[in-house]
């Protein structure tokens, strides 16, 4: 791992002799050296800050980090958005950013990086060689070490610092003996002790360049790659340290926006009002409601706004909400076809068609999607009875064919009885999967989707749970308040019939006196 990366000399060379071998490569340096300090370049190696996208919660683009800016957050879980990926995603790892393909940064980055690898390689040919470009070069390769090597390595980053002084470099230069080659074969030694395995063979094939500037191009671009493990490990490491802490962080920082927004936050209120149960028992009554409540987002009316709780969710919700439409579908159309004997009791058919209509439908997200692929899901389960039924030369009546198609073109509509029937399959696995230490196991008709429906289940509890644990106090404080005013409501009403009918009962005494 790139952390204890420079473990791996003793098991590849030695220290002594990766050291030997570079005090051959760079004994040239001559006697004082310059004190002039290195120019900064605007080119593709004045600004050597691997960059790493953050995914933007709803309603934001992605964040942009740097990689001291990614070390740092994590450290300090300074970054809300940046501890809640990590929390709610197990599997959650930084990506390098590039700009968008078509976008004016990436044309202008490439046409920076061309340029600056142009002129490199006209002063490399000049006569006599110009070196300035050179030395910004190796000046940020040795920084760029230090974004890949871990500063428990100290002698390891001591022997870089060393080589690639830049007064000794320099001094180099001016003397005219500068081997900017002997440099690439120091620097790719480096990187092959320091670098984690799955990035070996892109290193060894840095050996087999022989244009110096085009080696260096190659050197820069597997660093940035290298800086991209060293700030997964680094997250890797932090994992259960964010985790544990990420909690009453967000907490802190959700008390801060409520202090900004006094008016507190409508669409959370009107979601848990949406959700209300009513129960004798409060305590039932909050977590019926709140189970309801987060269970709505696997079938959201677009009509209603989402709540602010949930907003760095959002894409994630609407992610698990298309998977369940997606399984509850697929699993219908499954259980229609399986009426035919030739899919419903040959497993091996049976899975065949299944794995079709998954490739069908690996796109639906809503009902529109469903809407406008049925006609195509119902052809292929067509072709793939008739095919089977005709191996076994059997033939599929066209009162069986026209049923069959009415039932699975029916699935366009969430009130289709098969689709009503394995939806509610579906939430109730979910709601004991969310409710229940042990996951349960899968309702009939998803047998053959057990990992899929698990996977849905135990990503929604997870997110839910977490959810909860940082605005669970907020929600029921809220409940409290609705549960409250309902029963000031109730008992108002209750009050003013009682008042009602007592006035209905003494009127016609009233009367009856004054007649006397």
């Amino acid at each position: 791992m790139p952390s204890d990366s420079f473990s791996r000399m003793d098991s590849r060379t030695s220290e002594s002799e990766s050291v030997n071998g570079a005090e051959s490569l760079l004994s040239t340096s001559p006697g004082a050296a310059s004190t002039s300090s290195r120019e900064r370049l605007d080119s593709d190696s004045s600004d050597r800050q691997t960059r790493f996208v953050l995914p933007g919660s709803a309603g934001s683009p992605p964040k942009i980090l740097t990689f001291d800016e990614v070390r740092d957050a994590i450290k300090n879980v300074e970054d809300m958005q940046l501890a809640h990926e990590i929390a709610i995603n197990p599997d959650f790892k930084l990506q390098p950013y590039d700009p968008p393909e078509s976008s004016l940064e990436k044309r202008i980055k490439s046409i920076m990086h061309d340029c600056f690898w142009d002129l490199l390689r006209s002063q490399l040919n000049a006569d006599p060689p110009q070196y300035d470009h050179a030395i910004a070069l190796l000046g940020d390769i040795k920084e760029g070490f230090t974004h890949i090597i871990s500063k428990n390595n100290q002698k390891a980053l001591d022997r870089i610092c060393e080589v690639l002084d830049e007064k000794v470099i320099r001094q180099q230069a001016e003397q005219g003996v500068l081997d900017f080659k002997a440099y690439s074969g120091f620097i790719i030694q480096l990187m092959a002790k320091s670098c984690a395995p799955i990035r070996d063979e892109e290193v060894m094939k840095l050996n087999e360049i022989d244009d110096v500037v085009l080696a260096f191009r190659r050197i820069l671009e597997v660093m940035d790659l290298m800086k991209l493990d060293m700030a997964n490990c680094i997250l890797d490491a932090a994992r259960r340290e964010i985790v544990g802490s990420s909690v009453e962080y967000e907490k802190h920082k959700f008390n801060e926006f409520l202090k900004a927004y006094p008016g507190g936050f409508p669409e959370t209120e009107a979601w848990l009002l949406r959700n209300k149960c009513i129960d004798v028992n409060e305590r039932h009554a909050k977590a019926i409601t709140l189970i309801n409540a987060y269970i709505e987002f696997l079938d959201w009316n677009p009509e209603n706004e989402y709540p602010e709780i949930m907003s760095m969710d959002l894409d994630r919700l609407q992610e698990l909400a298309g998977r369940a439409t997606r399984l509850c579908c697929i699993a219908s159309v499954v259980a229609i076809a399986s009426s035919v004997p030739i899919i419903g009791q040959q497993t091996q058919n049976r899975l065949g068609l299944l794995q079709q209509v998954q490739i069908l439908m690996e796109n639906v997200q809503n009902n529109n999607d469903i809407a406008d692929g049925i006609e195509n899901v119902w052809l292929q389960v067509k072709s793939v009875i008739l095919s089977k039924m005709q191996e076994k030369d059997q033939i599929l009546s066209a009162e069986s064919e026209n049923t069959l198609k009415e039932q699975i073109l029916s699935l366009s509509n969430k009130k289709a009885p098969v689709r009503e029937l394995m939806w509610r399959r579906l939430i109730a696995y979910v709601r004991l999967v969310k409710t229940n230490k042990n996951v349960p196991p899968v309702p009939p008709g998803y047998t053959d989707l057990s990992d899929d429906l698990q996977t849905l289940a135990l990503k929604f509890k997870r997110l839910t749970a977490y959810n909860y644990s940082v605005f669970g106090e907020h929600c029921e404080k809220l409940l409290d308040d609705l549960i409250k005013s309902s029963t000031t409501a109730t008992t108002a009403a209750a009050e003013s019939q009682a008042e009602a009918t007592t006035t209905s009962t003494n009127e016609p005494a009233e009367k009856s006196d004054a007649s006397t």
